[in-house]
């Protein structure tokens, strides 16, 4: 209570609140897909281990798999106003032990993808400051650089990192539309052509890889939900910019994975991927738009990297603050900036996560690139598939029970076809699996072994303490049963 205040009456604790605009959200979520980085990483390595030529179909396959997704997404978050997405969404349809599992799914999700990124941009980091005959630094020190400054963009106002992620994804965009155009006006390596799309190149080579590689470039759309009491309107702007979101990136990772296949022409493309898949995108740009593009690409790669970083901290730590307000996380996690208006409390913990993982992987001897950025990344692939897929389920028990909408395409068709194409993504990432990790049989060929076992069950453990966790709340605490209750469960 201030001198200013009357006796006995208290101000209000702040809350989340903001203005963001469709506009602001959909950079939010996009910039953690980071566009760059998925054209020229993931995209050489659908060409190399997936489907060779017919990879840039797989971008827009998993696209229509998550625009069916988001038509039931989008009609819940119209009638559950509340910023938990997937954890609230599984709660209200498939009740609150379902709610609170799928709430550390997402937070394993989110940061095991997060640490990923910090492990790539780190190896990015020092391995540029050598080749410009800086000091060799390593990668773990310039992952934490990255970690404090994402931190301090975190702890401040969302407005803040949007203005940050807006410039950054406007820039890499930029550059590769760029690519685009040079490759259409020159008419690539061996003419224009459709040769990418044609049934016989799609299902060429290894399509489940490719479809693996694909789906993970979208991880951190369905966040858009995750920003409501952020939002102006929201009831409006969540839906707009989950499909702006899902619908944009897909059309540009379509598009730019051609031009990299019409640049190298159809003949040679998986060639030139063999050659070098972390190099395919710098050497296409110096191919295509000479110095400037090459230097230009390696500088965005960074600031892309950057960009996803700060992103999923913001996804992470609004995840802790719903969390939190609901009960399952210590309350001080709940609290909001009284200048800010930010979870800084939650952004503290979070940044503080992020370093402790890093200082341990370091500790162990992990490589930054071949076991940091391949493992989790993915665990986080198959966990969001996983999510994404529980979530269809509890958007279609949650109308036919209320029948608060009765939109047939909105709460049963759409949802069940996104239901069946997340399932069939989800198995082919878990089957290919040890492939990711290098794990292997006395032949010498993928296997399920310790350390593809090791990693998914992280899946499962994740899972089991949300349900452990429900059950033991609702024995010894039951106002914080309540309070859960009235968090995540209609």
């Amino acid at each position: 209570m201030t001198k200013l205040e009357p006796a006995g009456i208290q101000t209000p604790a702040p809350k989340l609140s903001g203005s963001l605009g469709v506009t602001a959200i959909v950079f939010m979520v996009v910039a953690a897909a980071s566009p760059l980085t998925v054209v020229g990483g993931a995209a050489p390595l659908g060409f190399l281990l997936g489907n060779g030529v017919g990879f840039p179909t797989l971008f827009a396959t998993s696209a229509v798999i998550l625009v069916l997704f988001s038509v039931g997404l989008s009609a819940m978050a119209k009638h559950v106003a509340k910023p938990g997405a997937f954890f609230t969404y599984v709660g209200y349809g498939l009740g609150r032990s379902a709610g609170l599992a799928a709430a550390w799914v997402a937070m394993l999700t989110y940061t095991t993808v997060q640490i990923a990124v910090y492990g790539y941009i780190g190896y990015l980091l020092s391995y540029t400051v050598a080749a410009i005959g800086g000091p060799t630094i390593a990668w773990w020190a310039m992952s934490m650089l990255v970690i404090a400054a994402v931190g301090i963009l975190g702890y401040r106002h969302i407005d803040v990192s949007s203005k940050v992620l807006g410039m950054l994804l406007i820039a890499e965009v930029g550059i590769v539309v760029a690519l685009i155009v040079a490759v259409i006006v020159t008419g690539g390596a061996q003419g224009l052509s459709a040769a990418p799309f044609e049934p016989a190149n799609v299902l060429s080579g290894s399509p489940g890889v490719g479809l693996m590689f694909a789906m993970a470039a979208y991880i951190g759309f369905e966040a858009t939900a995750v920003f409501r009491d952020e939002a102006r309107d929201p009831d409006k702007t969540i839906p707009k910019a989950t499909y702006a979101a899902v619908i944009g990136v897909g059309v540009f990772y379509t598009l730019a994975s051609w031009a990299l296949v019409m640049a190298w022409g159809p003949d040679g493309v998986v060639a030139a991927a063999a050659e070098d898949p972390g190099s395919m995108m710098i050497r296409t740009m110096a191919r295509y738009l000479g110095t400037f593009g090459e230097v230009a690409v390696n500088i965005l790669m960074l600031t892309a990297m950057f960009a996803c970083v700060l992103s999923f901290h913001n996804v992470l730590t609004r995840y802790q603050h719903s969390m939190a307000v609901a009960g399952v996380l210590p309350e001080r996690l709940a609290r909001v900036h009284a200048r800010h208006l930010s979870p800084h409390a939650s952004s503290l913990v979070q940044t503080a996560t992020a370093g402790i993982l890093t200082i341990v992987f370091a500790l162990c001897g992990l490589d930054p690139l071949l076991q940091v950025f391949t493992w989790f990344s993915g665990i986080a692939t198959l966990a969001i598939a996983l999510l994404m897929a529980v979530t269809s389920v509890a958007i279609i028990v949650y109308f036919a029970r209320t029948k608060r909408d009765r939109r047939l395409w909105h709460t049963v068709i759409a949802p069940v076809l996104g239901l069946l194409g997340l399932l069939g993504a989800a198995g082919l990432i878990a089957a290919n699996f040890p492939m990711l990790v290098s794990d292997v049989d006395a032949e010498g060929n993928p296997a399920f072994g310790l350390t593809s076992t090791l990693l998914l069950s992280l899946i499962v453990v994740a899972a089991a303490v949300g349900f452990v966790q429900a059950a033991w709340i609702r024995a010894r605490r039951p106002a914080a049963y309540a309070k859960l209750t009235d968090a995540i469960a209609a």
